[in-house]
């Protein structure tokens, strides 16, 4: 066969499980087969085109990527664990949060990215305390600062392009007043220990409610805390709003009338200098309380309600079948 015929020469490449053969034919009728053990993913098949009248070939390799062996897959990130809320969002859950800084930060925008294909709205992180290493990578990943409680953050994601629609965080405190009067009409008094612009008045015990605590539950525990005086609750005389108070919060005040079940005092220094039972007349009449409208209007509506004059919002405990739980209404007694 001369060199021009090579043109002819036909090369087939089977492709077994186990090995792999090359045959070599030509139009008259030569016929040469090799065989290769596979030995890797990948075999290469080395041979040399047989020695044909004087004609010379160069080794040849041949690369084949074997059908039995898969090429290496890609590994995906794993998506973070999460609950739909009831407003199009989900939340995700905090204690199984990837501790990897790598990790956590692939899971967070493979998450985003399916959350963004299921259409998904509002995105809520908590991360605790001991995962605040995690805070900074969620931050560079487009998650904002809601709120803070102690033992963790609050961060959240909003993924539509439309304006956010996630509620702002906790605006407002919650404090409580408690005006506590006897039947000799001797109102209990306390003077406050820090240096506010009501030191050296005396002046109605108050304080901040707790978590999850009722208005009047809080107003009987700062009255028992700061003067030792065990309480019951009668009414809630009036409430007061006001914007840009502590840390430019909002703050509620709620008034409570409550009667007394003891009548010594045993104070907390920690708190308060001092409290004592003063006469209504002296309590009214001091310096302090001359051209303030609020205070005195409190205190107005406070003595009517003592004398039957005011009804005040007494506190009725009802169901909601907005969330199944009881909770108290503060209203104006109903027949």
């Amino acid at each position: 066969m001369c060199f021009q015929n090579m043109a002819a020469t036909m090369v087939s490449i089977s492709l077994a499980k186990d090995f792999c053969s090359i045959k070599w034919g030509s139009q008259n009728g030569f016929l040469r087969k090799q065989s290769l053990t596979e030995t890797s993913t990948t075999a290469k098949l080395k041979f040399s085109f047989p020695p044909i009248l004087g004609a010379s070939f160069k080794r040849t390799e041949i690369h084949v990527l074997s059908p039995n062996k898969s090429s290496p897959s890609v590994v995906m990130p794993e998506l973070l664990d999460a609950w739909n809320d009831e407003y199009g969002g989900v939340i995700i859950d905090p204690d199984s949060l990837p501790m990897s800084a790598n990790a956590f930060a692939s899971a967070v925008q493979a998450s985003l990215s399916n959350w963004k294909m299921k259409g998904k709205k509002g995105v809520w992180l908590k991360i605790l305390q001991e995962q605040a290493d995690l805070v900074p990578i969620a931050i560079q990943e487009g998650f904002n600062f809601h709120h803070a409680e102690p033992g963790y953050v609050m961060l959240t994601y909003w993924i539509p392009s439309e304006p956010c629609m996630l509620p702002d965080s906790p605006s407002h405190h919650i404090g409580i007043g408690a005006f506590v009067i006897t039947d000799k009409r001797e109102v209990l008094v306390v003077k406050e220990k820090c240096p506010c612009t009501c030191s050296g008045v005396w002046k109605i015990p108050t304080g901040y409610i707790n978590k999850s605590e009722d208005i009047f539950s809080g107003a009987i525990r700062e009255v028992k805390e700061e003067t030792g005086i065990e309480t019951t609750y009668l009414k809630m005389v009036a409430f007061r709003h006001a914007h840009k108070v502590a840390f430019e919060q909002s703050d509620l005040l709620f008034v409570c009338m409550l009667k007394p079940l003891s009548s010594e005092i045993t104070i907390d220094e920690k708190e308060i200098q001092a409290a004592k039972w003063m006469p209504l007349d002296e309590f009214i009449e001091q310096p302090y309380y001359e051209g303030d409208h609020l205070s005195n209007k409190v205190i107005d509506l406070c003595i009517a309600a003592h004398e039957d004059n005011y009804s005040g919002f007494t506190g009725h405990q009802l169901n909601s079948k907005i969330d199944g739980k009881l909770s108290y209404l503060y209203c104006d007694h109903v027949n």
